[in-house]
């Protein structure tokens, strides 16, 4: 649930509103999952709400939920600009379109790369690659410090729905010597590189070619680079695509609507699939966390109202499992297999079936040295996450790392009231400077 606020001159800037799933209110609780209670949770957004009038606009990087998803909640509490990319943008007011706001929000459409000075701030978008189109890294600048927020992203030189990674940018940053950098953690325990999503598809397809049968694989909505992946896979083993789940379709929709979804690529109707041959079929399906409402869920339990599994079909999990859905997961697991169904996942997989949109050890620290930071700020994952994080950062050079909690702050320059007070006591000598220094 990221939120992140800039502050310089009374002024504030906001880098991502996002929203994220609450556990399970008892996770000790052995009863059916189903029956647990989840809350939609976004952070507290009481100290900016105090300062309204001083939020010179929100900033999202990307178009995942834990970075946009509470917006259509909390906008109000800040009615200021949203600035974001074209695709995110369009996820966004589809989002809005189900309020009473949607006619109220401001959405600046930036291009990547494009320079904007919103309040005191400079800002400039970095096309960064992650697992969705669009996805941004930011360079902000004031007079007194700069910061480099990365958001989500990974090194990737294949990453199906941008352009490759350009490191070039980021050693551009080396030469300014930013104060800080504000750096994803989520797979800063993972030795080596990130895996492409390119070398993704391509395991995709060799896993495709060894079914006989109708497959369904499951992943993350959003993920709009792996849709395209599997729809490529599709067309060359001579698969109908079709995709079950809300999320999933919204996403395909979207994706065409902003130009990422190319045009050769077709998705059969849903109605259809149950009247192809099995080894014609490939169905995408939500439902990758065990949610027994979502499309897969409903396969296993036999009760979705297109398609029925049938022993000798696989099904194959392309995401990672969650901390704290391994029981809702396994249990659907289990019934799968019970009617005979093949679940092929990464640990029983010959071939890479996913990739994480996230910075592995060596991709943070070749971005470290690149952009040579003065200050490190782990973010995103849990502590262990940051330490490790901040580990890599040292081993590269960044002599200082400051590894924080939720709500805390850290200043970046001296205010103007401790320089004065600095000046006035005598501990700063200005008599020796320009005027225009001083």
């Amino acid at each position: 649930m990221n939120m992140n606020l800039y502050g310089h001159s009374d002024s504030w800037l906001m880098v991502d509103c996002g929203a994220t799933f609450k556990a399970p209110l008892n996770p000790n609780d052995d009863k059916d999952e189903s029956a647990k209670t989840y809350d939609v949770v976004a952070a507290d957004p009481t100290f900016i709400e105090n300062r309204q009038e001083s939020l010179s606009g929100i900033i999202i990087t990307h178009a995942h939920e834990d970075h946009v998803g509470a917006l259509p909640a909390l906008w109000e509490r800040f009615k200021c600009p949203i600035y974001t990319t074209a695709f995110t943008a369009e996820v966004l007011r589809r989002k809005l379109y189900y309020t009473a706001i949607s006619g109220l929000v401001t959405i600046v459409v930036v291009e990547p790369g494009q320079v904007l000075d919103i309040g005191p701030f400079s800002v400039t978008w970095l096309p960064i690659t992650h697992s969705l189109p669009d996805a941004q890294a930011l360079f902000i600048q004031t007079p007194v410090a700069s910061v480099f927020h990365t958001a989500d992203w990974k090194i990737d030189f294949n990453p199906i729905t941008d352009e490759p990674f350009q490191p070039a940018l980021y050693k551009a940053l080396k030469s300014i010597k930013p104060s800080a950098m504000v750096c994803d953690s989520t797979n800063a325990l993972r030795e080596g590189y990130s895996v492409s999503e390119g070398d993704c598809e391509l395991g995709l397809l060799r896993t495709f070619q060894k079914q006989s049968n109708r497959i369904v694989v499951t992943c993350f909505g959003s993920n709009v680079a792996r849709l395209i992946s599997l729809a490529r896979v599709a067309a060359k083993t001579g698969r109908y695509m079709t995709l079950l789940g809300r999320s999933l379709e919204n996403m395909y929709s979207i994706a065409r609507a902003t130009g990422y979804w190319p045009d050769e690529l077709k998705i059969a109707h849903r109605r259809h699939i149950g009247f192809l041959p099995k080894h014609e079929v490939l169905i995408v399906a939500t439902g990758s966390q065990g949610e027994p409402r979502a499309a897969l869920g409903k396969l296993a339990a036999g009760t979705h109202r297109d398609c029925e599994l049938e022993s000798g079909d696989t099904v194959i999990f392309s995401a990672i499992t969650i901390p704290g859905n391994e029981k809702p997961i396994e249990k659907m697991v289990s019934g799968l297999r019970e009617k005979g169904v093949e679940v092929i996942n990464s640990e029983n997989s010959e071939q890479v079936i996913h990739a994480s949109g996230h910075p592995c050890q060596s991709d943070l620290s070749d971005m470290y040295g690149w952009v040579s930071p003065k200050i490190a700020i782990p973010v995103h994952g849990e502590a262990e996450h940051m330490q490790a994080n901040a580990k890599v950062a040292a081993e590269a050079g960044i002599k200082q790392q400051l590894v924080g909690q939720n709500g805390d702050v850290f200043q970046l320059a001296p205010s103007v009231a401790l320089i004065r007070k600095a000046v006035n006591t005598g501990r700063i000598d200005i008599t020796g400077l320009p005027k225009a220094e001083q």
